[in-house]
């Protein structure tokens, strides 16, 4: 039998190849189109066409240049189709008894043979009934199925050529399989084939080019693109195959094939040429002008487009264009479409040429009617596109969306699109827009002078929504000056405020209540107010429930965990800090968004509990702003760890260098008291550990302060100095809580562990002994380890003396329990047995803190393998967390 992609041109004598109207018919509608020369291999769907052809009906639909007829001749030329398969390009005026006239020709041509007894149509408007059921019996008595490819079916307009097909397809006994090719869906009762399961569907979803499919595209046209390079053309392209050849022609004939993938507008190719010709014009006048008006919007809405038009036609005109497959999508089954990314841009360049001066005009009905619906972001872009900034801004304000400038989903929109507002507006909505856009940039000035210029237009008649922007950016001004008198004046009137809008319209706004109580939280942090900031912080964290509120949440969970650091609440601490870390990692929130306290906090946590490798690694991960207005509590608190972590390495110079290295002569910080007196402490131990006490007392005596920290760090500094009367003065002042300075575990810890330095010195070793267990006490709830460790061993001493406290105490680090790292461990939990060497492997990785995934990456294992792994070490060990692995394995001298 003939191959089908050769069909047979010769007829015999018994065989007119004449059409109904007496003319030849047209060989090449017989014949299969070339492929391309270059031509990407897709198996799958070539495996999907194949396996279709098993089933009575498969469909390849997609727009124009989706590869539909390139696909089914490709199928047929690589020889996977049936022997028995025939070819017909179906023509738009093809009446009914041409149509199975040119079908019988096709088998004829292709080498199928059917009964002479079918006969051929007498006449071009239709065919007896009796010439289908012919063809039907003579399909079912075919040795084979036979295979018809109809290329173009939805150019056969008549509902008889359906009908008659859907017949003959039911009753030729399984001999007809079916593929028809085609923008649209074909009139044949399709929900009957899915219901029974005989048809195969390839959709354009299916035609889209991958990022594989591209990249072979553009090596066989010779073109070395970056990986970057083909994702952006993928997505401009949406993996439309006809969008991406053409890209590949024009690559071709550029200088730059990269810059062009950056650069290529589509209105100037011959994209636009090709969407013009095959789409735009195929469309009556009435539809092309309803897409060139709906292309000013990113998503078509019926109602919308109506808005635009004038007309009442938008709801079946774009149900129709997307059913045919028209470059125009329905979002999510919705009643929303959009356009295709390339034939918008056609489209948009199409309607400037047409109509000059129109565009704007569409761009304010839409965002009017988008207004009305709800949909903010919408307006306010589409009003900017219009150039009715008056309107964008006032959207903004009045709607209580001003905070949408600082976190949500929106964000990033909303900036580009202001940002290319007029600094010249009256009013006070564009002052305080404008003002809001400098704040997110940290431009201090500019903020400064819109607020100004935004107050000038306030009155006691101004609405609430605007007085709640104008005390909201307050709130935020005063943050960045760190200026507690403002920022506490502007919470007070923004709270006063919240109670005079009604809770419904409140409730779609929570950012507005997060960011002014994180502001407010913040600045209180940073003067020293520890309790107020807790408060402040808390219920900020309660207000951020929502999606969309990550940004302010994040910040308020980091602040909270500092203040708890400070407090020395360190469980808390670092629950909040890794909530923080999580709630960015999961949401992907940009640098510029997370200010680095979650790994500060945790750095501080490390070092109090004695695991210096821990807390460097944190320190190095504390991305601690140095932009123009860095918060001064996080550049001080990152300085004192450092410092701290240097002394204990033994780095003098580095511990003096960490402090005196806050702040620049570029950007100098405004420092409080209590930061002042931060610094002075850490300082001062920096001294003490190069054995200069008299270095560290003037550090201290130069600050004025009644922090029992500072009266702590006082007394040791004392002590070194030989002035052990006055030291112990000085601690007598920290046995009773003051409101505005409380004194910590941490404080009481050392503070008992120097008196009872002083006990040992003088001989009173009961004294010593109780005073030590106090110290205990004290910091066994937050296991306090560090401050043991930089006591010094007459620690260990006293603890050797007394083996019952130390084994109550088995959480100290093994060297101040006085174990010798080679020698016994009678006192510490039973190691069951030793650790493998893969074991020993995972454990150092996750000494790095590395994830399990990451862990898995490392040493080139699964993720269930570590897990497993990670089981055992915690039974081994007798512990049940990574971080007590890792404790343990270092007292141990495993790692």
């Amino acid at each position: 039998m003939q191959s089908p992609a050769e069909p047979d041109h010769s007829a015999s004598p018994q065989h007119r190849s004449l059409a109904l109207s007496g003319d030849p018919m047209l060989a090449v509608r017989f014949a299969v189109p070339a492929v391309p020369k270059l031509l990407v291999h897709r198996p799958e769907l070539l495996k999907r066409l194949t396996d279709g052809v098993q089933e009575p009906l498969t469909l390849i639909n997609g727009p124009a240049g989706a590869g539909k007829t390139v696909l089914a001749c490709h199928w047929i030329t690589e020889g996977l189709a049936p022997r028995a398969t025939a070819w017909l390009t179906v023509e738009p005026g093809d009446a009914p008894g041409v149509f199975w006239a040119y079908v019988l020709e096709a088998f004829h041509r292709h080498g199928i043979r059917l009964p002479a007894e079918v006969g051929r149509p007498t006449r071009a408007e239709g065919v007896d009934q009796s010439l289908l059921v012919r063809l039907a019996e003579g399909l079912a008595e075919h040795p084979e199925p036979v295979v018809l490819v109809l290329d173009q079916f939805d150019s056969a307009r008549p509902p008889e050529i359906t009908e008659g097909l859907h017949f003959v397809l039911r009753h030729a006994a399984d001999g007809l399989r079916l593929v028809l090719t085609g923008r649209t869906d074909s009139l044949l009762p399709l929900h009957r084939y899915r219901a029974a399961g005989e048809i195969t569907e390839i959709r354009h979803a299916d035609l889209r080019f991958t990022h594989t499919d591209a990249e072979a595209l553009l090596r066989e046209h010779r073109l070395e693109i970056s990986q970057a390079g083909i994702r952006l053309l993928v997505e401009r392209t949406e993996g439309w195959a006809a969008g991406l050849r053409l890209c590949a022609l024009a690559m071709q004939r550029s200088h730059d094939p990269e810059a062009f993938v950056r650069e290529f507008a589509a209105d100037h190719t011959t994209i636009a040429d090709y969407l013009l010709t095959e789409v735009l014009d195929a469309q009556p006048p009435p539809t092309q002008d309803l897409l060139l008006r709906a292309s000013i919007t990113d998503r078509i809405h019926p109602e919308l487009t109506d808005v635009l038009t004038g007309r009442n036609d938008a709801d079946w005109t774009l149900a129709g264009l997307a059913r045919d497959n028209a470059f125009l999508d329905q979002i999510d089954e919705s009643a929303w479409y959009r356009l295709h990314p390339l034939f918008a841009d056609v489209l948009r360049a199409h309607l400037r040429q047409r109509c000059p001066g129109l565009e704007p005009q569409l761009h304010g009905r839409a965002a009017r009617w988008l207004a009305g619906t709800g949909r903010l972001t919408d307006a306010v872009v589409q009003a900017a596109a219009a150039g009715d900034w008056q309107f964008a801004a006032g959207q903004l304000v009045d709607n209580m969306a001003i905070g949408r400038l600082f976190t949500g989903l929106e964000t990033d929109r909303l900036s580009h699109t202001f940002a290319a507002m007029p600094t010249d507006l009256t009013g006070a909505a564009p002052a305080l827009v404008e003002a809001a856009c400098c704040l997110a940039d940290q431009d201090l000035s500019g903020c400064t002078a819109g607020l100004r210029r935004a107050d000038e237009y306030l009155t006691d008649a101004s609405g609430p929504a605007v007085r709640l922007g104008r005390a909201f950016l307050g709130v935020l001004a005063g943050r960045l000056t760190h200026d507690l008198a403002a920022t506490e004046q502007a919470a007070a009137d923004a709270d006063r405020l919240l109670h005079e809008i009604p809770q419904p319209v409140l409730g779609q706004h929570p950012e507005i209540r997060a960011m002014v109580l994180a502001g407010l939280g913040a600045v209180e942090l940073g003067a020293g107010h520890l309790d107020r900031a807790d408060s402040s912080l808390t219920a900020a964290v309660e207000a951020c429930g929502r999606p969309g509120m990550e940004y302010p949440l994040c910040d308020s969970l980091g602040s909270l965990a500092l203040v708890e650091l400070l407090r020395g609440q360190l469980r808390q601490a670092e629950e909040h800090a890794r909530g923080s870390l999580t709630v960015a990692e999961r949401s992907a929130l940009p640098p510029e968004h997370r200010a680095g306290l979650d790994h500060l906090v945790l750095a501080g946590v490390a070092a109090e509990h004695d695991d210096l490798t821990t807390a460097r690694t944190h320190l190095k991960l504390a991305t601690v702003p140095v932009g123009p207005l860095p918060e001064p509590v996080a550049e001080v608190e990152a300085a004192v760890i450092g410092s701290r972590l240097a002394t204990a390495e033994g780095d003098w110079e580095g511990a003096l260098a960490a402090v005196h290295g806050v702040g620049s002569a570029a950007a100098p910080l405004h420092l409080s008291e209590w930061t002042v007196d931060e610094l002075a402490i850490a300082e001062s131990s920096a001294h003490l550990a190069h054995g200069d006490a008299g270095a560290a007392l003037d550090v201290l005596d130069a600050v004025a302060s009644d922090r029992p920290e500072h009266a702590v760090a006082k007394a040791r500094a004392l002590l070194a100095s030989g002035r052990s009367d006055r030291a112990m003065e000085v601690l007598a002042g920290l046995s009773t809580d003051r409101a505005d300075e409380p004194v910590t575990n941490s404080n009481r810890a050392q503070a008992c562990l120097l008196q009872a330095r002083v006990a040992a010195a003088n001989g009173t070793s009961e004294e010593a002994h109780r005073l030590l267990r106090e110290a205990l006490g004290f910091a066994r709830p937050e296991e306090l380890r560090r401050v043991f460790v930089e006591s010094g061993p007459w620690v260990r001493r006293l603890l050797r003396q007394d083996p019952q406290l130390a084994q109550a105490h088995a959480w100290l680090p093994a060297h101040v329990l006085g174990y010798a790292r080679a020698g016994a461990y009678e006192q510490l939990p039973v190691v069951v047995e030793p650790l493998s060497e893969r074991e020993t492997d995972v454990l150092r990785k996750a000494e790095q803190l590395l994830s399990t995934e990451e862990i898995a990456a490392e040493l080139y294992v699964s993720a269930n393998t570590v897990k497993t792994h990670l089981k055992s070490i915690y039974r081994k060990l007798s512990v049940t967390r990574r971080s007590e692995a890792v404790h343990r394995a270092r007292d141990l001298g495993v790692l």
